[in-house]
């Protein structure tokens, strides 16, 4: 099944083209074609295996197409230099891990690499832009801790800032909830939210379906490495949709807080 549910044509930066991902003889996406709009909050969802982590380490270059090709500005991505590209997106991982003794102060600073040359060394511009950052996180504190001392939610905050420092129009994060305690979930997901009001891009795979549908403004669904459905939330989530991709019967009903649809699994007492 396939559902095209975009609203009125809304310009992308971010095009793919037929493209096809795999790792050795397995191929993870298939000939994929999406848009990823500016200014949306597009969070992609589905379950574990369907290509969703995959397709954002392709965007960010960190995998060979099998096929087809990422535009960036309908020129492919692998053809800018890497300055240029860490300019325009960031991506945070999972488990994003660093072999060496940094202080979160230097971790963050890596974030302004993008915007160093041998005319524009490091600036009070850059200091404040890290120092921001640490304060978006509640790292402050931190700074000069070493990142290898601090737990798995603070490390996790630590590489968000290291991303928020980068200053880049499209930002791209793998389950950034990951390791976070349910206040600094909604801690992190509420800044995402104000960066998308200030006109960022923002792309993000999220497990919790719940938390996609709260906050995404776009929504995209995949299965078996294809996209299933994209568009408003409201109108490709239902029970069948979620039964298709998920195989999980639930109930939908609206979330009295947000407005949006709240999934209920449906209760089997064993």
């Amino acid at each position: 099944m396939s559902l095209d549910m975009n609203s009125p044509t809304r310009a992308s930066r971010l095009t793919t083209q037929d493209l096809s991902l795999a790792y050795g003889k397995k191929t993870i996406v298939e000939c994929l074609n999406i848009a990823i709009r500016d200014g949306e909050f597009s969070v992609i969802i589905g379950p574990n295996g369907c290509g969703k982590s995959t397709l954002l380490r392709a965007i960010s270059r960190g995998i060979t197409p099998q096929h087809g090709e990422i535009l960036l500005d309908e020129r492919n991505i692998r053809h800018y230099k890497p300055k240029a590209v860490a300019r325009e997106l960031s991506l945070l991982t999972q488990g994003a891990i660093i072999t060496e003794a940094l202080t979160v102060y230097d971790l963050v600073s890596r974030g302004r690499y993008a915007h160093q040359s041998f005319l524009r060394q490091w600036s009070a511009e850059d200091e404040q832009v890290v120092n921001d950052a640490l304060y978006a996180v509640e790292l402050q504190d931190m700074s000069h801790r070493l990142v290898s001392e601090l737990s798995g939610g603070q490390r996790q905050r630590a590489w968000f800032a290291m991303t928020l420092a980068q200053q880049t129009p499209i930002v791209l994060l793998d389950e950034p909830t990951t390791y976070l305690d349910i206040t600094h979930q909604i801690e992190m997901l509420d800044l995402c939210q104000r960066l998308h009001l200030q006109g960022k891009t923002l792309v993000l795979v999220l497990h919790d379906i719940n938390l996609a549908l709260r906050y995404a403004s776009h929504l995209i669904m995949m299965k078996n490495g294809k996209i299933y459905a994209e568009g408003v939330p409201e109108e490709i989530i239902n029970e069948q949709s979620i039964a298709d991709v998920f195989g999980l019967p639930c109930r939908i009903i609206c979330d009295p807080e947000s407005g949006k649809p709240l999934i209920i699994p449906k209760y089997n007492p064993v």
